[in-house]
């Protein structure tokens, strides 16, 4: 199961990379082919060097500029993407533990022992399940015996 969790977070770890380094380098080519397909056109208007020639030249500088502005902030909202997605890997890739306690012939997982609790909580103490918030678990095997605090407040202990 640890296996499948960490095969799923490499798998969306390297689609996110792949994903960031497509869009890098669209944009980068992007910004690339309009530099080169308006270079020599600029050069040739402003040797001319009508009034005209000359605002288009500045127009095109201007456009020019703005593709970098407009390649940048997508390069910053694609790092900030990949940021947000790496944390959520991240987050799905933290540790789990399972504890079983083997005693005597017997075992208890923690599941089966909160469940147990919750039982006794709804049961014996007529709670209701809604109200059972937290518990804590004291296990005695020497003694046979879970001892339990539900909700902070009730205390007591049942056999196992």
């Amino acid at each position: 199961m640890k296996e499948t969790k960490k095969a799923t977070v490499k798998a969306e770890t390297a689609a996110v990379k792949s994903a960031v380094k497509t869009e890098a380098a669209k944009v980068e080519g992007a910004v690339k082919s309009v530099a080169e397909k308006t270079a020599p056109a600029l050069k040739a208007a402003a040797e001319k060097a009508s009034p005209v020639a000359k605002a288009a030249t500045a127009k095109a500088e201007t456009a020019k500029k703005a593709v970098k502005e407009t390649a940048k902030k997508t390069a910053a909202k694609t790092a900030a993407k990949t940021t947000a997605v790496k944390k959520a890997v991240a987050k799905k890739a933290e540790a789990t533990a399972a504890v079983t306690l083997q005693y005597g012939g017997k075992s208890y997982t923690t599941e089966d022992l909160v469940k147990i609790a919750k039982d006794v909580w709804e049961y014996d103490l007529n709670g209701k399940a809604e109200d059972f918030k937290s518990v804590e678990l004291f296990v005695k095997p020497e003694e046979n015996t879970v001892y339990y605090v539900i909700n902070g407040e009730v205390r007591g202990s049942f056999a196992i």
